[in-house]
């Protein structure tokens, strides 16, 4: 802590959050607490029908039940502070506090970026060399898969709050948004930010492309591959076990291309509208994506369920 306040005579941010009104702070607590509930409950659920089906224990809804369990502690870095702050008249974040949360946001996010690449990954090998699918996904590589899924994305995280935390607040402390997130901050600094913007259009650009330009490519040469196949059924079949992923891939992916690649000085309400998408909707759509659209999702969770009731 000696070290932040070496850094900054800034000691709490204030979030100005979705709405400046009073009177939307109630409703936008009561919308958001059922959004956190839904989140919540559904992932659980998706969790829960993986692994009490043993039909499900294959690569691909392993990923899911990851990527679910990673889903909750995202939303979970997110929606409470939000929550608390809709209630509150002051709306205070501690500076480190802020920097905390920034940094798991970071962690999750990009954990759910990997893990995304890692099921496209999955759907390719199972359409484009499925004789070799068992061997190739073999149960030492999905646990590495998931081990790096999950360990480059805090060394990404930690770089960028060690750069922030080299800058120095001594203006304004009020942030426009709902969650502390990188651009917004670097706007408040009175120091240079050359490094830190200059990272996260180089660094910060890579890390995100490099798993999306791999889900590209996956499905690239998945459409190759199903092209190939004479019978419309055959076509369809193969479609079918990649349409839910490729659905999610588009509403994370198409939101956060918004919000960060454009200029610093542009960073609008629109912005935050985007920053909820990736961050707080998609990890309540996933669940739904996954299971209205996955019959295999709808068995395991009509099995749980008969399950609980009897």
């Amino acid at each position: 802590m000696e070290r932040l306040n070496q850094t900054s005579s800034v000691s709490e941010f204030i979030l100005l959050g979705l709405s400046y009104r009073p009177e939307d702070q109630k409703p936008l607590f009561i919308l958001f607490l059922i959004i956190y509930l839904v989140t919540i409950t559904g992932n659980v659920l998706i969790i829960l029908a993986i692994r009490s089906d043993p039909q499900l224990h294959t690569p691909m809804y392993v990923f899911l039940s990851v990527l679910s369990f990673t889903d909750i502690w995202y939303t979970t870095t997110i929606v409470p502070r939000m929550l608390v702050n809709f209630l509150s008249e002051k709306k205070t974040i501690s500076y480190a506090g802020c920097l905390t949360q920034m940094y798991f946001i970071y962690a999750l996010g990009n954990t759910d970026n990997r893990l995304l690449a890692v099921m496209a990954y999955d759907r390719y090998v199972a359409i484009c060399g499925p004789f070799h699918y068992v061997t190739i996904m073999s149960h030492h590589r999905c646990v590495l898969l998931v081990a790096i899924s999950f360990s480059l994305p805090h060394l990404h995280s930690l770089l960028h709050i060690l750069l922030l935390n080299q800058l120095t607040f001594c203006d304004s402390n009020v942030v426009h948004h709902f969650l502390c997130d990188i651009n917004p901050l670097l706007k408040l600094s009175c120091s240079s930010i050359f490094v830190n913007d200059l990272t996260v259009k180089t660094e910060g650009l890579v890390f995100w492309v490099t798993p999306f330009l791999c889900i590209v490519f996956s499905y690239v040469q998945i459409l190759v591959a199903v092209l190939r196949i004479p019978s419309a059924a055959g076509k369809r079949k193969a479609f079918s076990t990649c349409g839910s992923h490729l659905t999610v891939v588009i509403l994370f992916y198409g939101s956060i291309f918004y919000v960060y690649l454009q200029p610093l000085s542009s960073y609008t309400v629109q912005d935050r509208v985007a920053t909820l998408v990736y961050t707080v909707l998609s990890s309540m759509l996933n669940p739904f994506i996954y299971s209205l659209r996955n019959k295999d999702m709808k068995r395991g969770l009509g099995k749980l369920m008969a399950r609980r009731k009897s």
